[in-house]
């Protein structure tokens, strides 16, 4: 029972962060296209813009932290295990004849590479955010909302880099 509980909180936990990366990529451009159209250009602020970026990836941590949970904590424990390994490795392992053509895999790369871009451009962000826009917003809205937006951007910048061809390569460790 005790691996059950440790695999449903790994899956917890990427469920999270995958969900704070998409409502980071989504909310922004929806925030903006919202209030331009509902009130017009004049009550536009980068304050409401940078506050809802960071509750937009709230939700999104939250909703996809609470979708996992539903789905993984009643699950049987034998098939929550073969999840955890298949998102941990991101590969099926019916697919590769030995430990090998598992260590040379992309795909694993391809979803690290993801996550650090994400957590490059959201601490990137949260730095430059602040120093750009010190006067126009409030200093958690500029905090938090600069490493949602960096995050989005470190998603779009990682999609950029795969769709021109320069996708990740496989390693070996020998």
């Amino acid at each position: 029972m005790e691996t059950h509980s440790a695999d449903t909180e790994y899956l917890i936990r990427k469920s999270s962060n995958v969900g704070y990366r998409i409502f980071s990529i989504l909310t922004p451009p929806a925030y903006a296209a919202y209030v331009l159209v509902r009130h017009g250009r004049g009550s536009f602020s980068i304050n409401a813009l940078l506050r809802s970026t960071w509750i937009g990836g709230f939700v999104g941590a939250a909703g996809g932290a609470g979708i996992a949970f539903s789905r993984y904590n009643f699950t049987n424990a034998e098939q929550v295990r073969t999840k955890r390994l298949q998102v941990a490795y991101d590969v099926l392992f019916s697919s590769f004849q030995s430990i090998s053509d598992l260590l040379i895999s992309p795909g694993k790369i391809d979803r690290i590479r993801a996550e650090d871009h994400a957590t490059i451009g959201g601490v990137l962000f949260a730095v430059l955010t602040p120093a750009l826009f010190w006067n126009r917003a409030r200093i958690a809205n500029l905090i938090l909302g600069g490493a949602g937006i960096g995050t989005g951007v470190g998603m779009m910048a990682h999609w950029t880099r795969s769709a021109t061809g320069d996708a990740p390569k496989g390693y070996s460790p020998i």
